[in-house]
């Protein structure tokens, strides 16, 4: 009788138990979409933005690119304190640093800007890895390439909302700086709603020093090749996105192919709306194969066609919106690299993979955002409004990075669901 009566408990129980971290990833999801809103945004204010921190668009790039400068390192942060805390004590805080941060950019001042840039981006990837982390942890591995495209297709909903939304709004006379104080309070709001949407963990007590705990879960993440490889694969198939698109693209089609700023903004952000559709269904075919590696470089092969029709081949060929749509689907195979490594590393160190994985995913673009804005002023010779050619001339390691990605995948592990049965079929 009273085995009757616990037994319907105990499926409530469960219900609401997967009820619970299904909100936990939305709301965790939503701050991502945020964040990536932020880091878009200021591609379709740059002449705003010039005038009003007086310095040229090419200084203003590298306050943009501050941004990573922040969200790399602190990667690594977030990875570990995920392992170590839990989602609950970290993400209220990181929304909050992330709306300060938009709120010091509004002032205008170039320093205050910079460093707010800095603090949006340390605190913004807190919401990649948490809201990975709360995935992975409590849903199927077989699910875990689409779980982690779908958080992904949250961040670049954002990405393309920076563009396809604010875009228009600044074009229609909405200040710069009235945006950025009203994201910076939105931040702050989303910081308090996760203090009481997301749920309290229950973890054993650790006995362990911790700091040595975390020392010991980064030795094993990082001395294992094939970290090193997904953080590379990731990082090159992403440049093409957070460097070209996201900070260069408007005046790309601007000024290299003479269109005028609405449809500019529309078309860059069309990119990141194929992320929107690429990321869940790359990571869904690669989770129907069972396998990482096909899928990864069938789509690098592609988007390196993609992004050297854009450079040099001739404008209206195809159908407007289809190679910025392509090239985002297409890019989406830059997050298999995130599954690849929890799957290469033990399933306890998630959290601090997806550090690592993301760490060197965006020290890429951290370094090289700067470097690309130095060549196409040199590839300019400091004349205001650049040419096709100069873009060509500045961008073109794009491809060669492309290229060295797809040669990087032959030297990675397959760790898919299909390679791990063939494995245990032929061990005796």
């Amino acid at each position: 009788m009273a085995h009757a009566i616990a037994q319907p408990a105990s499926r409530s129980e469960s219900t609401t138990s997967t009820s619970v971290v299904v909100i936990a990833w939305l709301v965790t999801a939503v701050f991502y979409f945020y964040q990536y809103s932020l880091r878009s945004a200021p591609g379709v204010m740059m002449p705003q933005l010039s005038e009003a921190f007086g310095i040229s668009a090419v200084g203003v790039a590298s306050i943009v690119g501050v941004f990573y400068y922040g969200y790399s390192p602190f990667s690594l942060v977030a990875g570990a304190a995920m392992d170590r805390v839990g989602p609950k004590r970290l993400l209220p805080f990181a929304a909050a640093a992330v709306g300060i941060g938009a709120l010091m950019f509004a002032t205008g001042n170039p320093g205050i800007a910079t460093a707010g840039r800095f603090l949006q981006g340390a605190g913004g990837v807190f919401a990649l890895v948490g809201a990975i982390y709360i995935a992975t942890q409590n849903f199927p591995a077989s699910r875990a390439a689409t779980l982690i495209g779908a958080t992904q297709m949250f961040g670049m909903g954002g990405g393309s909302a920076g563009q396809f939304a604010v875009g228009p709004m600044i074009a229609r006379g909405l200040g710069w700086r009235n945006f950025w104080l009203g994201m910076g309070i939105i931040g702050i709001v989303i910081g308090v709603l996760l203090i009481f949407l997301l749920p309290r963990e229950r973890r054993a007590a650790d006995s362990n020093n911790k700091s040595v705990s975390v020392v010991h879960a980064f030795s094993v993440v990082f001395r294992n090749p094939q970290s090193i490889l997904c953080g590379l694969i990731s990082g090159l198939l992403f440049i093409p996105t957070t460097i070209f698109d996201m900070i260069w693209g408007v005046r790309f089609l601007q000024e290299a192919h003479g269109l005028d700023y609405g449809t500019a903004v529309m078309r860059s952000a069309a990119v990141p709306f194929g992320w929107i559709i690429g990321c869940p269904l790359l990571g869904f075919i690669s989770d129907r194969l069972g396998r990482r590696k096909p899928v990864i470089i069938g789509a690098a092969v592609v988007l390196l066609a993609c992004m050297a029709w854009i450079l040099y081949g001739p404008a209206n060929v195809f159908p407007p919106f289809t190679l910025a749509l392509l090239t985002g689907v297409l890019s989406g195979a830059a997050m298999l690299p995130y599954t690849v490594i929890k799957e290469a590393n033990p399933p306890q160190l998630g959290g601090t993979a997806t550090g690592v994985v993301n760490f060197l995913n965006f020290t890429f673009s951290a370094l090289l955002a700067p470097v690309f804005g130095r060549l196409l002023q040199r590839a300019a010779g400091g004349a205001a409004t650049m040419e096709i050619q100069h873009y060509q001339a500045a961008f073109w390691p794009l491809l060669f990075g492309v290229g060295i990605a797809v040669l990087l995948c032959l030297f990675l592990k397959e760790t898919g669901p299909a390679s791990r049965q063939a494995s245990e079929q032929v061990s005796p």
